[in-house]
């Protein structure tokens, strides 16, 4: 009895320390931004607001969230579409060599990184005139994500019952009436895993967006982020602060909306 109290307890440590391993940055990232004299050190803060009306002077930096916003949501359109109708494609029509051509997209998305194909994407992108473009920036995210995006949602059109479907064709619907009224309904749990990881995926993609855009009123939150230093080469901690509460907020407001619909409560197509 006394030894199973002792494994208890120790458990219960253990959990306190990693939540509170956990909960520092957190906490650092809520009350940072209110301090008038921030450091990377966690202390009750010199409550103000000064900070807030210091990024508000910055003539980039409001901008640079409507340009993530702008980014991330065109292409999680571009991904749930794309992705959707190629899905349902590879379900539906049976190919010699179905399965290997799915798992060759998905290992060459792992494999040939973001990194790896910087010269051939900034060198494709300048040759059709895309260079300093949001547009270059899409397609070129969309295009990464993309095989992924197809392996995730195969699996929840295979579970979509092919009955639904032939009795969607009795009635006279045709082969896009049937994806839309019927297949993409069922498979709503899928789209909606698959939209807010795309906005994940984009929201904190660095590197594409550094290396195609070049004016600052066109960069995203995540590269100006990298601008927030003082003349002698130091960290602002009072921008970057309110930057970063700023830049995750986003995310955590399509998070908490798509958990409350969905739950992410997933088995195959039909949600939980």
């Amino acid at each position: 009895m006394l030894h199973r109290v002792t494994r208890r307890v120790l458990l219960v440590a253990f959990l306190v320390v990693i939540g509170v391993f956990f909960a520092l940055p957190l906490a650092w990232l809520i009350v940072t931004p209110f301090d008038a004299n921030p450091s990377l050190a966690l202390k009750w803060p010199t409550w103000t607001l000064d900070n807030f009306q210091r990024l508000a002077e910055n003539p980039y930096a409001l901008r640079s969230i409507g340009n993530s916003l702008l980014e991330a949501g065109a292409t999680m359109v571009v991904v749930i579409v794309l992705g959707t109708l190629a899905s349902y494609a590879l379900s539906r029509v049976h190919l010699p060599g179905r399965s290997m051509l799915l798992y060759g997209l998905l290992l060459l998305s792992s494999i040939v990184t973001g990194t790896a194909a910087m010269v051939p994407t900034f060198q494709l992108m300048q040759a059709i005139g895309l260079i300093d473009t949001q547009t270059g920036v899409i397609l070129v995210m969309a295009g990464g994500i993309l095989p992924t995006v197809i392996f995730i949602l195969k699996d929840f059109m295979d579970s979509v019952p092919t009955s639904y479907e032939e009795s969607a064709r009795l009635y006279g619907a045709n082969r896009l009436q049937v994806l839309t009224h019927v297949v993409v309904p069922v498979a709503r749990p899928g789209i909606a895993f698959v939209a807010i990881w795309s906005i994940v995926q984009v929201w904190g993609n660095f590197l594409v967006p550094f290396i195609l855009l070049r004016q600052p009123d066109s960069l995203p939150a995540s590269v100006l982020m990298y601008t927030f230093y003082t003349e002698s080469g130091q960290a602002d901690l009072r921008l970057i602060s309110v930057f970063s509460l700023l830049f995750v907020a986003p995310v955590i407001i399509v998070y908490l909306v798509i958990n409350r619909k969905f739950g992410f409560r997933f088995f195959g197509g039909i949600k939980a």
